[in-house]
């Protein structure tokens, strides 16, 4: 037991990474999980913010010699983040427990204060009821809890299973959480430069290293300080020290950007060499179209994140509201920063109208885990009180942790997910060697073949073209680094658009017309200088979308077949073969929109071949192509024509 009292901080981390293993991917999964891995692999620039202390640290774990495929070692990582965050939150909480005294407003004499000081590892009720003290044991059941509430909560837990920058994120926001404590609890008002608050601006840099949103406890950290230090030239002073030592941190890891853009790495997102461009990373500009766009955005997102709550923490949602009014009472100060720290997320992150909006929550789900802990405190106090034995809190506890770890497994739990896998090396292996492949399936297909290619040396003859990102600059850099051959015969256009692009990366004014018509030019152009050497492939989202739009022309004289999982590029009305379907993919028995979207294009892809062979009088193989989406998708619609080859 006294292993426990002394190291149930780590036994809750330990109790997490467990239930992480069980859940954790064993490849890559949708949006950016293979960008990420392949920037952490190859030490590349990832997508902005660029995320270099991320990408520094999972270089070097990818180095370890594990008896495991790489992505899965990256995965992992994400799960000791996430374990090792609960750890710290729980015993962080602990710590709060144990100085209550220290977060409450008291007016009192000096002597007084000093006594106040002593007892404040006592909790009792309020004086209008009776005094009862809870034990350390109590207080460690608390905190142990808290975490565990915090580990299973659906978004945290999701950050465990894949690689994300969100999993270091809730590491390093725990730290800066722990040392802001440690330093307002423990930092001498006497001494010139506290360091305690030297380490706080340590781990603070080390948190905008990953990500931009670590700003968002800036607020709460400014409310614990002064409190603590006053307004005063000494506590001025020493803001201004902790700002020598923030920004040097942080100049010295965002220096990895330019160095090693500087070194065109096969990632390369941003091509960040150039002040104006290391700017433009850093700052995330891209994305600054999505923030603050409208009222109905922010409602939306608002409405999307209270309906969420109760799938985040179910039961023990209910421990964070009696936590509310717990904390108030006897942690005024920390209740107060929990406050403002849960709205100043909340305000930003409804105003952020993206799709993936969850992991924007993480900090607000940390504060309502805190509150939750003063919860747990006053469930306890309330058994104490009325002469319950210990077992019965703690059970209705399990219980509560039971419930949220049942109610959220299917949501995040990963296991068995190798559809993103599957879908991109399917697409691969149909291809002629040296094919080209235009397409903006990020989500599903871009990303994922970034790993591939680039980590495991898959199918790396084919070139994959992300439509959308032809219209960043730094795109051009990198395929023209990776696959010099592609644009040698478009530079006068590549040269002609990037120019005009300037003014609009640049937030200046541009001309849209322009620039619209000489990307179009460049999307054909790259079918057109290619397509005598390469068997050039498009997906069908661009058929689909900007073909059918007419905003994307094939040459004079091509048209489109669809080969099996996307359309190719003929100058011939005859036959084109394809392969026979083949390819297998493990499809998740949960239909989240990522794999909805996926179902689709492999479904209508299958029918638009059985279709195409029919029109050539194939029957057979038009046969072979209707079984397989037939059996792939057994709710699936097939035109009549097919599904009479089928029965017959």
């Amino acid at each position: 037991m006294k292993y426990i009292q002394k190291y149930y901080y780590i036994l809750t981390g330990f109790i997490a990474f467990v239930f992480y293993l069980f859940t954790i991917a064993p490849s890559v999964i949708q949006i950016d999980t293979g960008e990420l891995a392949a920037v952490q692999c190859t030490l590349g620039i990832a997508h902005p913010t660029g995320y270099p202390l991320f990408t520094i640290m999972g270089y070097f774990f990818s180095l370890i010699p594990l008896p495991v495929t790489k992505i899965f070692q990256l995965n992992l990582l994400a799960a000791i983040y996430c374990s090792t965050a609960v750890s710290i939150f729980t015993f962080t909480s602990k710590m709060v427990l144990d100085n209550l005294g220290s977060f409450q407003f008291i007016k009192h004499s000096k002597e007084k204060n000093k006594r106040k000081k002593k007892e404040s590892a006592k909790i009792v009720l309020p004086a209008s009821s009776s005094s009862v003290e809870i034990s350390e044991t109590y207080k460690i059941i608390s905190a142990i809890f808290g975490g565990l509430f915090l580990a299973l909560s659906k978004t945290f837990w999701f950050q465990s299973t894949s690689v994300e920058i969100y999993s270091l994120h809730l590491l390093l926001i725990t730290i800066i959480i722990f040392a802001l404590v440690k330093a307002f609890l423990f930092s001498d008002k006497e001494s010139s430069i506290s360091k305690y608050w030297i380490i706080f601006a340590i781990t603070l840099a080390l948190g905008f290293t990953n990500h931009m949103t670590t700003l968002l406890i800036i607020p709460g950290v400014a409310y614990l300080y002064f409190t603590k230090n006053g307004f005063t030239t000494k506590s001025i002073k020493q803001i201004i020290f902790m700002l020598l030592i923030f920004f040097p941190i942080l100049i010295l890891i965002y220096s990895y950007l330019p160095i090693r853009a500087s070194q065109s790495p096969i990632v390369n997102w941003g091509n960040p060499i150039e002040w104006e461009r290391i700017i433009r990373h850093i700052s995330g500009q891209q994305y600054q179209v999505w923030l603050f766009s409208s009222t109905e955005a922010a409602a939306k997102q608002f409405n999307y994140f209270i309906s969420n709550l109760p799938k985040e923490f179910f039961f023990s949602l209910l421990l964070s509201a009696a936590g509310f009014l717990v904390s108030f009472i006897y942690a005024r100060k920390f209740f107060i920063f929990n406050i403002i720290v849960f709205l100043s997320t909340v305000l930003y992150s409804i105003n952020y109208d993206i799709n993936d909006i969850d992991s924007y929550f993480l900090l607000a789900y940390i504060s309502l885990a805190f509150f939750a802990v003063f919860g747990i405190v006053r469930l306890i106090l309330f058994a104490n009180k009325n002469k319950m034995q210990l077992i019965i809190p703690v059970s209705l506890l399990v219980l509560f942790v039971g419930l949220q770890f049942y109610s959220n497994y299917d949501a995040v739990n990963q296991r068995g997910n190798f559809i993103y896998e599957d879908y991109t090396k399917s697409i691969l292996n149909t291809l002629p060697k040296n094919s080209i492949v235009f397409s903006y399936q990020w989500d599903y297909f871009i990303s994922a073949s970034y790993y591939f290619q680039l980590v495991e040396s898959y199918r790396k003859d084919v070139v994959v073209i992300d439509k959308e990102l032809l219209r960043r600059s730094w795109y051009y850099n990198q395929l023209s680094t990776n696959h010099p051959k592609l644009l040698s015969r478009l530079k006068p256009e590549v040269d002609q658009f990037i120019e005009a692009l300037k003014p609009f990366e640049r937030e200046e004014q541009y001309n849209a017309n322009l620039l619209e018509n000489l990307f179009r030019k460049i999307m054909t152009g790259l079918v057109s200088t290619n397509i005598e050497k390469h068997d050039y492939f498009i997906a069908p989202e661009i058929v689909d979308g900007e073909m059918k739009r007419g905003e994307f022309q094939l040459p004079a004289g091509y048209t489109l077949v669809p080969h099996l999982l996307l359309f190719k590029v003929v100058n011939t009305t005859d036959y084109v073969e394809a392969p026979i379907p083949d390819f297998k993919i493990r499809y998740d028995n949960k239909d989240d929109k990522y794999i909805t979207s996926l179902k689709g294009f492999v479904a209508s892809m299958l029918i638009r071949r059985g279709m195409y062979e029919l029109q050539f009088n194939k029957p057979e193989r038009a046969k072979i192509y209707a079984m397989k989406a037939a059996a792939d998708f057994p709710n699936i619609t097939l035109p009549p024509v097919l599904s009479n080859l089928i029965l017959n």
